[in-house]
């Protein structure tokens, strides 16, 4: 106590009662202006959570690699959790058609309707099951540079192979703020960076995309706003992956483009992988179409949650603000798949119409 009281008794009071802190005998108090902070972005600072001994266990190059990657469906029960079951059944699907890589909790895998607990579960239980068979990619972006950094945390620590971001979307920032969101993240591992403008209404313009590669965990863009763009990355040895089904045939093969980032491939994975892997095709690329233009008829994933119903792969269960499509689309693709052939998409089941009674829509899971 008798230290405390010194220690207390130490401070002297002027007399407008501001506390005077005492200084060490011997110095002397130095007139120097107090400066404000200045913002700073201290590398690497963020990444407690990230294990030395595991880190880069799939190389950047792996992930460059990969030709075909699907952006996964996220199955519901009718009480609105994951099914989990019809989900590796999907998977399974995808590996066994030759798929090299998943998006999971994509835009196409609801991500965005999902709590960040089951967004990393979901990632958790895909590297779990399947981590040995395809490569991983976890939907870890956010508009919150925070939110993004926590999550691609977690994503990595339970064993994610690399990392999806987007540009920070709604509350748009300056192409200086977009470099410095994605630089918080780059550090962490793998990393493909998603441009898609229709939905963030805003460009990543190729100014960033060439500061990024800079860094040696940029793995390449997915990008989705076209072929003169996609030329433009690859003539200067950038990946790139079509994020256009419809155009994908073309990137591939006349523009460059490393591969795609697929929603199709979720209904005909095979198809895909011929696609992207047997040279040009444009017969095949035809016929591919119709398919192509009515998954998207309304946005993505709308026409695949009712596309998968319909093929028996999954329950009629939609979490809302996603609607099933119309009778009349619903009709149309039982003509698509006769078209294209039954043997040709997922399942054994035999393609059905499907009613409007016989749809789960869920607001509250």
């Amino acid at each position: 106590m008798t230290a405390v009281y010194q220690q207390f008794s130490a401070f002297k009071c002027s007399k407008d009662c501001a506390f005077q802190f005492p200084f060490p005998k011997g110095n002397k108090r130095r007139n120097a202006k107090w400066r404000s902070p200045r913002a700073a972005i201290i590398s690497n600072f963020h990444l407690p959570m990230r294990s030395f001994e595991v880190k880069n266990r799939t190389s950047v190059e792996e992930i460059k690699s990969l030709r075909l990657i699907t952006a996964i469906k996220t199955p519901y029960l009718p009480d609105g959790r994951f099914d989990l079951e019809a989900y590796d059944a999907l998977v399974n699907m995808q590996i066994e058609d030759g798929v090299e890589g998943v998006i999971v909790g994509g835009t196409t895998g609801e991500g965005q309707l999902m709590g960040w607990d089951e967004h990393i579960m979901l990632i958790g239980h895909t590297v779990n099951c399947f981590g040995g068979s395809i490569k991983v990619i976890g939907n870890t972006g956010s508009n919150s540079t925070r939110e993004a950094i926590h999550a691609t945390e977690q994503g990595f620590a339970v064993g994610m192979h690399a990392a999806l971001h987007i540009n920070p979307y709604y509350g748009k920032t300056s192409l200086e703020g977009l470099i410095s969101h994605f630089d918080g993240l780059l550090p962490m591992g793998p990393t493909i960076i998603y441009n898609v403008p229709s939905r963030t209404g805003q460009d990543v313009p190729p100014r960033v995309i060439h500061t990024l590669v800079q860094s040696p965990n940029m793995a390449g863009v997915k990008e989705c706003v076209g072929n003169d763009r996609v030329e433009q990355y690859t003539s200067k040895g950038i990946v790139v992956w079509s994020g256009n089904d419809d155009e994908c045939h073309d990137s591939r093969w006349d523009h460059g483009a490393t591969g795609v980032i697929s929603v199709t491939s979720n209904l005909v994975p095979g198809l895909m992988r011929e696609l992207m892997f047997r040279g040009k095709n444009p017969s095949l690329n035809s016929k591919l179409q119709p398919l192509i233009e009515w998954l998207f008829c309304e946005p993505n994933p709308i026409g695949l949650n009712t596309a998968l119903a319909q093929l028996g792969v999954v329950r009629p269960v939609f979490r809302l603000p996603y609607v099933p499509l119309p009778l009349a689309k619903r009709i149309e693709f039982v003509n698509i798949v006769k078209a294209l052939g039954r043997e040709n998409f997922i399942g054994e089941k035999d393609v059905q119409v499907l009613e409007d009674d016989n749809f789960v829509l869920i607001g509250r899971y």
